[in-house]
């Protein structure tokens, strides 16, 4: 599947906003934690991924009823679902100069990750958080993601790389009183 930049400017994919703020302290502070044991930015992302994968539980999976949707709210409570936690790990890269988008698959719900760029070409990744019967990995040789879609199902890979949190994500994480309510409102299409 051939990627599709929702901006040609590669700017757009290292900038801060209320959802993805590098710029607050305790993104800067995480990020530079990480960056300490990284020889390399390879490395540090795949250093950023895990945290973000196995530090973070994705709520539905530890039953916190959290809603949390802005990077810095994710590190500070650490929970959310799998947008939130893409939300987070595009702050902890971008505060690094890695470009990062936000990309998605549509299951019965649309599902969050991330996709990096390296050497000219983007590589999608998923901090969903790994559980039985789910095994991402960080990878830029071929895709090691939480979840595959099947076409016989109506289940597909959005080609498109947002630099910014699709609107309908984000409206249904804001309007969310809790984890429960939100389950409701998630989106099934883009």
């Amino acid at each position: 599947m051939e990627l599709i930049q929702n901006t040609p400017d590669l700017s757009a994919y290292l900038a801060a906003d209320e959802v993805i703020d590098h710029g607050h302290p305790l993104v800067l502070e995480t990020a530079a934690r990480l960056a300490r044991s990284a020889t390399d930015s390879y490395a540090y992302a795949r250093l950023a991924f895990e945290f973000v994968r196995d530090a973070i539980p994705h709520s539905q999976d530890s039953g916190d009823p959290r809603v949390t949707w802005r990077a810095s709210d994710v590190l500070e409570q650490g929970t959310g679902i799998c947008y939130a936690k893409a939300h987070a790990l595009a702050a902890l890269l971008r505060a690094e100069d890695i470009p990062t988008a936000l990309c998605y698959q549509k299951f019965d719900v649309v599902h969050g990750l991330v996709a990096v760029r390296f050497n000219g070409a983007w590589h999608r990744q998923d901090p969903r958080g790994n559980k039985p019967g789910v095994d991402a990995q960080f990878s830029l040789d071929g895709e090691r993601l939480a979840l595959v879609p099947d076409p016989e199902f109506n289940e597909l890979d959005y080609p498109v790389l947002y630099a910014e949190p699709h609107p309908v994500v984000l409206s249904a994480l804001k309007a969310a009183r809790d984890r429960p309510h939100l389950w409701k409102t998630l989106p099934t299409a883009l």
